[in-house]
């Protein structure tokens, strides 16, 4: 099997999609992840695969902690803006609204649900490194639908 093919066959799994965002120094960054997941609830902790090549692994292993916000339906443009390679930036998410959490975290305007994270472990799993970060707060909106991906494509629930 090649990577064309299994990517089109793992394509057929239905994923949300979440940007992770770190802090380190006012260093702001986020990377697009659809590869997230819940872990474990006790200890509470999701995992997230995050390329070794890029930027964002190294500024999760800075910042020893790493923010989770997971997009709505409407938020197709904040997932294209953070799935491009860029560097941190001082202050600033791409232009995208955030707050800061009290943790010191990023938290996306407008996203579904919000996860602040503390790295509690980083694995080997090929060309990614699985991040598994012990959850230490969060919150999610009362209403609203997440963004999907599948097959390549953005998709959204069907009523």
């Amino acid at each position: 099997m090649d990577s064309s093919r299994f990517r089109q066959i793992v394509g057929c799994f239905a994923t949300g999609v979440t940007v992770v965002t770190t802090n380190v120094d006012g260093q702001l960054h986020g990377m697009t992840a659809n590869a997230f997941t819940s872990l474990s609830l006790e200890p509470l902790q999701v995992l997230v695969c995050v390329g070794k090549s890029g930027t964002c692994l190294q500024q999760i292993k800075s910042a020893g902690a790493f923010g989770v916000s997971v997009l709505q339906a409407d938020q197709e443009d904040l997932s294209n803006r953070f799935a491009k390679s860029q560097d941190p930036e001082d202050g600033q998410m791409r232009g995208a609204a955030f707050s800061t959490t009290p943790n010191g975290l990023v938290r996306l305007d407008g996203a579904l649900a919000h996860l602040d994270c503390r790295l509690a472990q980083c694995l080997d799993g090929g060309d990614h490194d699985i991040v598994i970060g012990e959850v230490i707060d969060g919150d999610a909106s009362e209403s609203g639908s997440p963004l999907l991906f599948y097959r390549g494509r953005y998709a959204g629930l069907a009523d």
